[in-house]
């Protein structure tokens, strides 16, 4: 998830406090799992598939999709990470720092691109992604997984695979782990 929506991530003096649990585990689980037999199935199969998780939230995402993947079809398909950091559009707007390199160990060219993130909000995150992609090729397609889509989009960007859509209100966050995804909202971290 990404670092300024984690729980007791500080954000102005603010701290993360959960409201609602909208998945357990096991409900993350089975969301990856139906997830990546409709990629199974939306492509016809792996053969030309890469898996590129947006640092933070979405890098384990694709991970696990490829584990799952792996064990549906028998096939490894390639997992790269994609921190956007400097394609955003709101660059001396907010503070931008990059969380983790990018890691991309294969040409994009012709392949099938299925970007993963934790959580679709605005859609600027996904804009930058798409913007960067083009450094390491010419994609044949490309698609998009998100855990949850919690609507408010600002661009014309509709994922292609979601575990769950959540409307929220603007101020609400959503801390999407392995154990569950909760919403909530930063409070003052001062008395």
């Amino acid at each position: 998830m990404a670092d300024l929506e984690r729980p007791n991530t500080p954000l102005d003096g603010g701290v993360f406090h959960a409201r609602s649990e909208i998945m357990n585990a096991d409900g993350v689980r089975r969301a990856l799992w139906r997830m990546s037999h409709e990629i199974l199935e939306q492509n016809r199969g792996l053969s030309e598939l890469v898996l590129v998780g947006l640092e933070v939230g979405g890098v384990h995402l694709a991970q696990k999709l490829a584990e799952n993947l792996l064990e549906i079809e028998k096939q490894k398909v390639p997992v790269g990470t994609l921190d956007v950091a400097f394609y955003r559009d709101d660059i001396g707007i907010r503070q931008v720092t990059p969380s983790n390199p990018t890691d991309m160990p294969f040409d994009l060219t012709s392949r099938i691109v299925v970007l993963v993130d934790d959580v679709l909000f605005t859609g600027r995150t996904i804009r930058a992604a798409m913007d960067a992609i083009v450094d390491f090729g010419r994609p044949a397609a490309v698609q998009l997984a998100v855990m949850i889509d919690r609507g408010h989009r600002e661009l014309p960007i509709r994922p292609d695979y979601v575990g769950k859509n959540v409307p929220t209100r603007r101020d609400e966050l959503v801390d999407v782990t392995e154990n569950g995804v909760l919403l909530g909202v930063m409070k003052d971290a001062k008395p």
